[in-house]
């Protein structure tokens, strides 16, 4: 930080005569001079402000694309003239806006005002020097904060970066404790890309009495830590952040952390954790820079957000949520102090949970190759099921048996084995393949429609269940205790065979027409992004992952959402209504397969005026059938004379 009455930015000096100035490598005005004041914006004339102004409205990327050598917009050349030798003030104001804009060159200069965010370009090798002036006396605490999307952006109070004073990340921010008189605050940005990187920064005050996030940190390098560390897997996403202190005057000493546990000390504060959904299929750097916005101050985090739980200071300060890859995520949290009714909020933090840097599996392109064929075949045959299921009971019964059976087995060799995902993919196909060959076996020898109901009934069980734990009611804490939630899961799957024993013909429609367009909903998000995926998915990552019920699984339900799942319920709807009034004057199943075999067998055995009675057997016909092709490939034999007759 800079004290009151300091120096002021490298800018530009004032007084002499008007022949240099250096700017981003550009000798416009002198510099250098021992004698002359540093320029402050307080003293631009008129003119300079309107300068200022004029270049203020013109948009960044206007103002970049058209940077000529030296990363100097022409609009310099052009203000440079217009301002008089004498108002060298008007063209410090000036500088400070094309500081903001400027795309390469020597350090830059950022004018921030509280509560304003601001774009701006960063590079490796040109630290921006961001400043806040006229701080008013009443603000304690300014927490600044800058945001990328992909590429680490380092924040430090000095040009030199140290552990104990910056910060290295995508989304970072700085706590400035203020001393008494000051009214002027500095910090340094730059990226660690050697591109340059598109990010977005402000400043945010508070008073005495809002509590100070991180300001009780014990774990991290900052001694007052406002930031909250993300990291994520596959399947499940891990925010944590550093405890807050209460809020003092400028001057006095930070109350103690642990001088206690009463109401006069920290443990009283209140932590509530927002999530916040960025638009689906959208990976736009803009967009991102344009919705973190609406998660960093507390009104605007309330307004948008969507609380998620509550953390006393007796709770551990971390906080799981599924992953969702492909999707951006906003996650804060606001601080509440109960007694005096005030808040404060952390940096916000993002994530996509998946790299933009790999060439395979990246944020453009999740789905692979052998899931798209396999989801693809199964929706294929899940929407012949959905409306000819009933009438076709075999096919029905080799589709059910193919996804209870391919479940369990990618579960089971998941957990046993380490077999990369193709290969247990397709081993899955082919267990899958194998378990509804074997229920359509089982159906022909033993004929026994319970049997076959009851798993239907736990396919549509399992799916049904598996959709009241996708709303929000799967996120009561109650439901964190595994047993609780599988003897819950359980009961609620076996309720639909039961409801249906009665009636196993409206069961099995309402299993092929639900069950079969949700394979469509599963082929979709291979292509798509959709939340509707992660029914069946969440289920899947509670069985294979041990710790997954610490997770909050709240997924977004944006446009894309509500027109699958419109498409869903019709092909639902009109599968069920088709074989409901097709199948309503017909028998509710097949007679019994092995018993109708035996009893034609023993017909034609015993009824000599059957035809089929003088039909040779099976090893008779097969082998005429060989004899008949392989006579196919023999040369036809010369028979008798072959020239022509004499006339």
């Amino acid at each position: 930080m800079t004290e009151p009455g300091g120096a002021g930015p490298p800018s530009g000096r004032k007084g002499g005569a008007c022949t240099s100035f250096r700017w981003m490598g550009w000798d416009l005005f002198p510099v250098g001079r021992a004698t002359r004041a540093p320029c402050r914006l307080g003293g631009c004339t008129a003119q300079g402000r309107s300068h200022a102004k004029r270049l203020a409205l013109l948009p960044p990327a206007r103002v970049s694309s058209s940077a000529g050598a030296g990363g100097v917009p022409p609009h310099a050349g052009k203000l440079a003239e217009a301002a008089p030798c004498g108002s060298l003030p008007a063209l410090c104001c000036s500088w400070g806006y094309l500081g903001a804009l400027r795309d390469g060159g020597a350090s830059g200069l950022l004018e921030l005002s509280l509560g304003k965010f601001r774009n701006v370009l960063l590079n490796q090798t040109s630290p921006v020097e961001a400043v806040i002036r006229n701080i008013a006396s009443n603000v304690t605490v300014i927490i600044f904060q800058v945001h990328a999307q992909q590429s680490d952006v380092v924040i430090s109070f000095d040009k030199n970066p140290s552990t104990n004073s910056s910060g290295t990340g995508v989304d970072r921010g700085l706590v400035s404790i203020l001393r008494p008189q000051q009214t002027v605050c500095t910090w340094y940005l730059r990226s660690l890309d050697a591109n340059q990187v598109l990010s977005t920064a402000i400043s945010i005050p508070y008073m005495e009495k809002d509590p100070i996030p991180g300001g009780c940190n014990l774990e991290f390098d900052l001694e007052v830590d406002p930031n909250i560390y993300l990291d994520y897997t596959l399947v499940e996403v891990h925010i944590k952040f550093a405890p807050a202190n209460l809020g003092y005057m400028r001057g006095a000493n930070p109350p103690s952390c642990d001088s206690g546990t009463g109401q006069n000390s920290r443990w009283r504060l209140r932590y509530d954790v927002y999530q916040y959904f960025l638009p689906e299929n959208n990976l736009s750097e803009m967009v991102l820079m344009s919705h973190i916005r609406k998660m960093s101050e507390v009104q605007s985090i309330k307004a948008n957000g969507v609380k998620m739980l509550t953390v006393t200071s007796d709770d551990k300060t971390d906080v799981y949520f599924s992953s969702l890859p492909g999707q951006g995520v906003i996650y804060n949290v606001i601080v509440w102090d109960p007694l005096w009714n005030t808040s404060a909020a952390y940096i916000p933090v993002h994530t996509y949970a998946c790299s933009f840097a790999d060439l395979v599996d990246n944020c453009s392109s999740l789905s692979k190759l052998s899931t798209k064929i396999f989801f693809t075949a199964l929706a294929v045959l899940g929407l012949f099921i959905c409306f000819f299921g009933h009438r076709f009971w075999r096919t029905d019964l080799f589709f059910m048996g193919f996804i209870i059976t391919g479940f369990f087995f990618f579960v089971f060799i998941t957990r046993v084995t380490g077999l990369g995902y193709d290969v247990r993919l397709i081993l899955t196909a082919v267990a899958g393949i194998t378990g509804g060959i074997l229920l359509v076996a089982s159906w022909w020898r033993f004929g026994s429609v319970l049997l076959c109901m009851l798993i239907i009934g736990l396919v549509l069980g399992f799916l049904f269940s598996s959709m009241v734990f996708f709303t929000p009611l799967g996120d009561y804490r109650v439901f964190r205790d595994d047993v609780v939630f599988w003897v819950t899961f359980s009961s609620v799957a076996l309720m639909i065979p039961v409801l249906f024993v009665g009636c196993p013909r409206i069961l099995n429609i309402l299993a092929c027409g639900i069950v079969g367009s949700y394979s469509v909903v599963l082929a979709i998000a291979c292509y798509v992004y959709t939340s509707l995926a992660y029914i069946a998915l969440d289920l899947l990552r509670r069985i294979l992952n041990d710790y997954f019920s610490r997770a909050y699984t709240n997924v977004p339900f944006q446009t894309n959402d509500f027109i699958v799942l419109a498409v869903w319920i019709m092909l639902a709807l009109s599968g069920v209504t088709v074989q409901l009034r097709r199948e309503r004057s017909e028998v509710p199943f097949p007679p019994h397969p092995y018993l109708t075999w035996k009893r034609e067998r023993e017909r034609r055995s015993t009824n000599v005026l059957d035809p089929s009675h003088h039909i040779p057997p099976l090893r008779e016909r097969i082998h005429s059938k060989l004899l008949q092709i392989k006579e196919l490939f023999q040369k036809e034999q010369p028979a008798g004379e072959r020239t022509p007759l004499l006339l």
